[in-house]
């Protein structure tokens, strides 16, 4: 299997979210079905339905989060020296060419995505456009609505 680039932060957090899934949920869906279990009658039993498919889903998300901590390339972006390349890790500063507004997005994996607090997918168009053009660059994007033309402002490894 390849490597899964994830960030310190990004690794950090699954490691939360496994510790969690193993000690607080797996435990508490475990009750619950001991709990629908006395009620009597499995075959007619909701609540026992909805625990066992609650346990299967937290099962399968522990398989999943272990996975990717087993195949996971750490990578400290505060660690990078790309000579002021964009590279997974690196926090680029971009403006529209077309309307001149200004964003900043972490590039990160795929786990770590979120658009909302300006971390963007390795995978994502943007972050593929971006990927090895240094500050002054001109980056083009195919968006939905044509071709984007982003100019890379600045390139930090935070």
């Amino acid at each position: 299997m390849n490597k899964i680039p994830l960030t310190l932060v990004g690794a950090e957090a699954l490691r939360a979210e496994l510790h969690r899934l193993k000690t607080i949920e797996r435990p508490k869906v475990i009750a619950a079905i001991a709990e629908a279990r006395s009620h009597g009658d499995l075959s007619e039993n909701a609540e026992y339905d909805a625990a066992k498919e609650r346990q299967g889903f937290i099962e399968g998300r522990i398989l999943e989060v272990e996975n990717k901590l087993a195949h996971a390339q750490i990578i400290d972006p505060g660690l990078l020296d790309a000579d002021g390349r964009c590279v997974f890790g690196s926090t680029v500063t971009l403006e529209d060419v077309g309307s001149g507004k200004s964003v900043t997005y972490q590039i990160v994996g795929d786990d770590e995505a979120d658009i909302k607090v300006g971390k963007i997918s390795v995978n994502s168009p943007v972050a593929r456009a971006l990927i090895g053009k240094y500050s002054g660059d001109v980056a083009e994007v195919q968006a939905p609505s044509g071709v984007r033309e982003y100019e890379i402002i600045d390139v930090v490894y935070i």
